[in-house]
């Protein structure tokens, strides 16, 4: 609050900005969300997004996103940037397509009933949200995900509900590091709902500066509400307080 200047404020998507759906393809952000981040931006050093989806998948399920002054989205939790309309990011791993090509068949062979595959470009996901079992599809899927991610020189980013194979070598935490020495930012603000969040967590705290955690809080995950300064009642909350946020730094 004393110096809004210098802060960077950073936000995941899927559970903060959107709410959890069964099919991560109709998830679509909060509607009031892009005008508030538009507002904090006017006040901010920097608002960021970091997700572990596709940058442009991100904006897509977004709408006014992209119209917001300033923003940067940090897709596959920092492999890739859109900024001022424009994405950058290395070659694409060839392991990811690899795995996904074995994933359809080890699915076949454990006969999990609504368990889908998510192809996210750098990244594929494994979802069991829509099984009649979803935690202990979860539990069945471990070890041989975790066996198929070694064979492609991959890692597993656990979520709500998901296990993700993804190229190591970057988290939300390195991703959010980074950022605030680009902008050598002055404070810092990061919201999240979901395991690969606590990396943020632990960036914030590492940094040094005046840090506030937020949890988008839900039944399905408590880990990060244990470890978050504030907890907020999922997208709608995150929304609430951004908004208190941005209406304050409108007074000082």
């Amino acid at each position: 609050m004393r110096d809004p200047a210098g802060a960077v404020i950073g936000l995941d998507f899927d559970g903060t900005l959107s709410p959890i759906v069964p099919d991560p393809a109709q998830a679509v952000i909060h509607p009031e969300a892009p005008a508030v981040l538009a507002e904090l931006g006017a006040h901010v050093l920097a608002v960021a997004v970091v997700t572990g989806r596709p940058a442009a998948t991100a904006l897509e399920l977004g709408p006014g996103l992209a119209d917001v002054e300033g923003l940067v989205v940090l897709g596959h939790y920092g492999f890739e940037r859109w900024e001022d309309g424009r994405i950058s990011a290395p070659p694409p791993p060839p392991g990811v397509p690899r795995a996904e090509a074995e994933l359809q068949l080890l699915l076949g062979t454990l006969d999990l009933k609504g368990v889908v595959i998510e192809d996210k470009g750098r990244a594929v996901a494994v979802h069991t949200r829509r099984s009649p079992d979803p935690e202990g599809a979860l539990a069945v899927l471990r070890e041989p995900l975790a066996k198929l991610a070694e064979k492609h020189d991959l890692v597993i980013e656990p979520g709500r509900m998901v296990l993700e194979l993804r190229p190591p070598g970057m988290d939300k935490g390195h991703a959010l590091s980074l950022f605030l020495a680009e902008k050598a930012a002055r404070s810092v603000m990061f919201v999240g709902d979901d395991l690969g969040d606590l990396a943020a967590f632990d960036a914030v705290r590492a940094s040094g500066l005046p840090g506030v955690t937020v949890c988008s809080g839900s039944a399905e995950v408590t880990a990060l509400a244990e470890r978050a300064d504030i907890v907020v009642d999922g997208p709608q909350g995150v929304v609430a307080l951004l908004r208190e946020l941005g209406s304050a730094f409108s007074r000082s």
